[in-house]
């Protein structure tokens, strides 16, 4: 119940982390409106805004306060995900890095470790207190609904659940109000709440009981999708029935914190994100998101609604840099096909709020048996509901088949067809405004006033028939405006309408005890083209974003992806309309105002090509290399997981307030006729790899497997070394050692502790008596470690590169005396380029870089490279593993409208066959339309950094 109104919660997911220019993050929420949400939910992470235990920034693309006044503005409630642990594919799973160095076990009630979540928890309550719909009690109120305490706990010891409480009450000490939920990472009934009698659960302090579900079929190595496993029934229709509830905790609503929308990819893949999306897409989510909704579950959302990017080293070992999901926004900002769908289940939600708190209401008889129906009503309005799918819900045959059940309005026998793998929500017996449908074989997808009546929007399958009955008191007067719909009218008072669903139909309806009746009925395609903007809808544009009737004067704001038909139904006289600030010329057409001339389409534009300068990047390598700043390896406190062997230094990079990107590591030891191989066991995440230099020759590289379900985190190499090491005198050792992430921690297990950087290092002959070389070593990483020397751009944008720490990456770096080309050379080398971009004003583009044959998800030659944009980390591309070729650059980061610079720092053994391919930029997607985009605000030179 919000504001006394009981609600269904259609909600997705959206990280703003993952799109570092906040202007966007109002595209994103706008489009998810239009798409037919009604909540949005947010993770928050929590290394992402501390660099440093008692540092926390809440300023610019950490603006989370912003982020949630957006969202009340845009009209949207909010769950908010505050962890202390998220998970979210992210690095570390959401653990700041300095947490790694804790000794303290994670997750459970170490008093070290809640002192250090109360540290964020304190920080990020303060804001969410801010923006909750019950108020702060100090005048603020705000659209949060919903706060989660921690995600995917699944042990369950004494120490936890003392945990689990501290982190409740520390919710309320807070401040926090409104009901506090943790998410079971499966319907395993761990935190069910404690005043719940279900036994064989695990009882915990929150109010409501939550769960995570990915289910369905996959896609092929081809591309091609298949369907797994029927929809499960979680609640009414599964083990336990109605008794059971809608999820393991019958007393509290059927709540899906994360159902699948989508799912990630990982290195190595074949690049499964186009597929993913169709096949956890349109059909998929009527299927299954349906069957969730007539289980009971009002509580929904789809992770994720838009994935977005996880540049820089945002992401787990196990992620690449898209983290585009196959969500219904794409990382472009897309509105796929299946957000069109979501708009349409979405309206339903929307046009019936009886849909709330539905129960069955007993099965139907069916004339198939491949057929199966869910038979909900509403327990204060009798109003039906009825969830047509195949038997079991995964069948694909094309069925026609009735469905007859006794309705509020009487027993009525429904002609139906279902064609492949679909589902159909179907109403009957309900009040819709002024008026009584007794039922309709098509979809509900809008109503809303029109010209002092009611208007419906109605919708099917191409070319399927269908009817609807309406009640009337005598008999009305029906005109068809346009298309074929046939009437008759039976003694009992019902109006049935019959016709076939293809191009819009339009049918008027007056008398009959009842005010007029607008209804508009096409097909899918027809109805996508509406979008619903308070109680307009709106017809032909790519989006509406919104739409504000002043005065007589409709002021719309949309995109438009060609050029595009605009028409209006509105409940009041309009006079003038206005298309994103211009004035549109307009008609007036049965009851509708329709523009005379199509939305403009987008303007076509040029990009420039790339022309580089470079540099050599790694003077690490060199024997007489000044290292005399760096940090000395020693026997510091060691709170890695990962064993080491008896009397080794703590070499891990962690140690030494190094957490994200690339860490050098130099040695010294003397030379000595048992100086044959070195054996380096190190820690890097999935694809994480070292280069290894004797006095500046490159001796060998190792790079760490990728794949599911967890990649191999950790490896040992082994090198060869030269005659050169067996030679009396001081030898130096470098190790370049690039860093893709820190694991998560699932399972409570302190994984996130693993390794990261050089566990130990020996030189050893290759046969006879073991003993090992003593080697002195000292280690390198990002500028200012902790003390980050860019907090602007924060922890996710720099590693320890000597061109990163120069600022080689900014735009405002002086590269003049860089040379157009440089010879070829094992280890790290500079590219940059300048050019101008001029995107055409009042015009939403999605700009990437592209790297080689974008049509293969992998190269023959053996490199890697890390991308910034205007001094911003936008990504990763290792060539020899992929899948990601192309990678997306948001406009903020992205100057659209004047000068940019991107710089590459291009890793390889320096064979010519191993060299950076062609690169480009591309255009992924333009609109006209859009919003208004500042550039992000952030240091462009070197002199602009904090001092190391």
């Amino acid at each position: 119940m919000i504001d006394g109104q009981r609600k269904v919660i259609w909600s997705s997911e959206m990280h703003a982390f993952r799109l570092p220019s906040p202007d966007l993050w109002r595209d994103v929420l706008q489009k998810m409106k239009a798409s037919g949400f009604n909540t949005v939910a947010f993770y928050f992470d929590w290394g992402f805004h501390s660099p440093k235990r008692g540092v926390y920034d809440f300023s610019g693309i950490r603006d989370i306060d912003r982020l949630l006044t957006m969202a009340e503005e845009e009209g949207l409630y909010v769950m908010t995900r505050a962890g202390p642990y998220v998970n979210a594919e992210l690095t570390r799973g959401g653990f700041p890095g300095w947490l790694v160095n804790q000794r303290s076990r994670a997750r459970t009630d170490d008093p070290d470790y809640m002192a250090a979540a109360d540290e964020w928890l304190t920080q990020v309550h303060a804001i969410i207190r801010k923006h909750q719909i019950n108020g702060d009690g100090k005048g603020n109120r705000g659209t949060v609904i919903l706060h989660q305490i921690e995600n995917e706990l699944a042990l369950t010891t004494a120490s936890q659940r003392r945990y689990m409480d501290h982190l409740y009450a520390k919710a309320r000490a807070d401040g926090i109000t409104v009901p506090i939920f943790h998410n079971d990472q499966g319907r395993n009934g761990y935190w069910v709440p404690e005043d719940s009698k279900v036994e064989k659960v695990v009882h915990g302090p929150n109010d409501m009981y939550a769960f995570d579900g990915y289910p369905g079929g996959t896609c092929t190595v081809g591309g091609k999708v298949t369907r797994g496993s029927a929809a499960p029934d979680w609640g009414y229709y599964g083990p336990g029935g109605a008794k059971g509830g809608a999820s393991a905790s019958p007393n509290t609503p059927g709540f899906l914190a994360e159902f699948g929308g989508g799912w990630f990819d990982y290195w190595g893949s074949n690049g499964g994100y186009e597929c993913n999306a169709r096949q956890r897409g349109k059909r998929f989510q009527r299927v299954f998101y349906g069957t969730n909704l007539a289980n009971g579950i009002g509580i929904q959302s789809f992770y994720m609604g838009f994935g977005g990017t996880s540049w820089g080293w945002l992401p787990a070992p196990v992620v690449f840099t898209s983290y585009d999901y196959g969500s219904a926004i794409s990382e472009t900002r897309e509105v796929r096909e299946k957000a069109e769908e979501l708009k349409q289940l979405g309206g339903l939600i929307r046009a019936v709020p009886d849909l709330a708190g539905m129960i069955p209401a007993g099965a139907p008889t069916i004339s198939s048996p491949n057929i199966q129906v869910y038979h909900n009503k509403s327990p204060e309005t009798d109003a039906r509901f009825l969830m047509v799918t195949h038997k079991p819900s995964n069948g694909q045959s094309d069925d026609r088949f009735t469905v007859a059940a006794d309705l509020p309005d009487g027993r009525y026998t429904l002609p139906m067809q279902l064609r492949g793998f679909d589902a159909k929500w179907l109403i009957a017996g309900v009040n819709l405004g002024g008026q009584r449908l007794v039922y309709s074989t098509s979809e509900l997808q809008a109503l809303t006033k029109h010209a002092g009546g009611d208007l419906m929007l109605l919708y099917g399958r191409t070319q399927e028939p269908g009817e609807t009955v309406l009640r009337y008191a005598s008999e009305p007067r029906v005109t068809v405006l346009d298309g074929q719909v046939t009437s008759t009218f039976a003694s009992n008072g019902d109006l049935k309408l019959g016709y076939t669903h293809g191009t819009l139909a339009r049918v008027r309806i007056s008398g009959g005890g009842r005010p007029d009746l607008t209804l508009l009925i096409g097909d899918e395609a027809e109805g996508v083209k509406f979008w619903q903007e308070g109680d307009m809808l709106v017809r032909g544009p790519a989006l509406v974003r919104s739409g504000a009737l002043k005065g007589g004067t409709l002021a719309l704001t949309g995109d438009t992806r060609a050029e595009e038909p605009l028409e209006i139904w509105a409940p009041g006289a309009i006079r003038r309309v206005t298309w994103n600030g211009v004035v549109l010329p307009t008609r007036a057409a049965g009851g509708t105002v329709v523009a005379t001339q199509p939305l403009p389409a987008p303007a076509s534009f040029t990009l420039p090509t790339l022309k580089w300068r470079a540099a050599p990047g790694s003077p690490e390598t060199a024997p007489g290399y000044d290292d005399s700043k760096w940090q000395a390896i020693d026997t510091r406190a060691y709170a890695s997981i990962t064993a080491r062997p008896d009397g080794q230094p703590n070499m891990l990079m962690d140690a030494y307030g190094f957490h994200e990107g690339d860490v050098w590591y130099r040695g010294r030891f003397q030379g000595t006729p048992a100086a044959e191989r070195i054996q380096i066991y190190y820690g890097a995440g999935g694809s994480g790899m070292i280069q290894v230099f004797l006095d500046g020759q490159l001796i060998g590289d190792h790079e760490l497997p990728s794949g599911l379900p967890r990649p191999i985190t950790t490896g040992t190499a082994t090198f060869t070394l030269p005659e050169a090491a067996r030679t009396p005198g001081e030898h130096v050792l470098s190790v370049m050692l690039r860093n893709n992430g820190h694991n998560w921690d699932l399972d409570a297990d302190d994984f996130h502790k693993e390794a990261r950087g050089i566990v130990s290092a020996s030189i050893e002959p290759r046969v006879g008596p073991s003993f090992s070389v003593p080697i002195a070593w000292k280690i390198q990483g990002r500028a200012g470690g902790e003390d980050i020397a860019d907090p602007v751009r924060g922890v996710a944008n720099s590693g320890g590169l000597d061109g990163e720490r120069r600022g080689w990456h900014l735009p405002g770096f002086d590269d003049r005396a860089w040379k157009a080309t440089v010879p070829a050379a094992a280890g790290t080398t500079w590219y940059r380029s300048s050019f101008d971009l001029a995107v055409p004003k009042g015009q939403d583009a999605t700009i990437g870089l592209a790297f080689g044959d974008t049509t293969k998800p992998r190269s023959t030659g053996r490199y890697r490279v890390l991308m910034f944009v205007n001094g911003w980390n936008m990504g990763q591309f290792i060539a020899n593993i992929g899948p990601q070729r192309v990678f997306p650059v948001p406009e903020g980061i992205l100057n659209h409208r004047g000068r940019n610079t991107v710089a590459l720092a291009v890793t390889s053994d320096g064979a010519p066959e191993n060299a950076l391919e062609a690169v480009k930029l591309v255009t992924l997607r333009t609109v006209r339309g859009g919003i208004p985009v500042a550039p992000v605000a952030a240091p462009t030179k070197p002199s602009e950094l904090k001092a190391d």
